[in-house]
């Protein structure tokens, strides 16, 4: 039986060799960091929270309750920082942490009354950051790159 031959990317065929700036990870990575600057500013101005301290309080708000281990996993942070923020969150009142009755050893996070209240301010913030970032393009446009960024996320996480 043959060995199948792989499949040539007209993307990257067309432009080989792809120079740095032209890689989907180098540019993946400069929006992050220019859309983070602006996020940064946005967090601190409309909700006080530094920009860490919000994505884990919107990460808890969409995904609560969870655990330590699983805000990580879901706000692509390691372990320490998620744990850092939940203490930073749960200290301003706006995350309650409780033991978990599976786990003698796990935490259990949950937005608090006044978590929530930030939540919704935060998500709108959010929303209105995502509209700012994704304006340039057209509705259509914004809805093939949110297909296609599914797409990769599926075709590059592990099974």
């Amino acid at each position: 039986m043959a060995k199948p031959q792989p499949t040539t990317n007209p993307i990257t065929a067309a432009t080989q060799p792809l120079t740095l700036d032209r890689t989907l990870t180098y540019r993946l990575h400069k929006l992050h960091k220019l859309s983070d600057m602006g996020s940064q500013h946005a967090y601190l101005r409309e909700t006080g929270l530094s920009i860490s301290d919000g994505r884990c309080l919107t990460t808890i708000g969409t995904f609560e309750p969870l655990s330590v281990k699983d805000l990580a996993r879901r706000a692509n942070l390691d372990k320490g920082q998620a744990s850092r923020a939940a203490q930073a969150l749960v200290e301003q009142g706006l995350v309650s942490k409780q033991h978990d009755s599976a786990d003698a050893r796990g935490v259990v996070l949950t937005l608090t009354e006044a978590g929530r209240a930030a939540f919704v301010c935060t998500m709108a913030m959010v929303n209105r950051r995502n509209q700012e970032i994704f304006g340039c393009l057209s509705a259509d446009e914004q809805h093939t790159l949110s297909a296609l960024f599914d797409r990769l996320i599926d075709h590059s996480s592990p099974t």
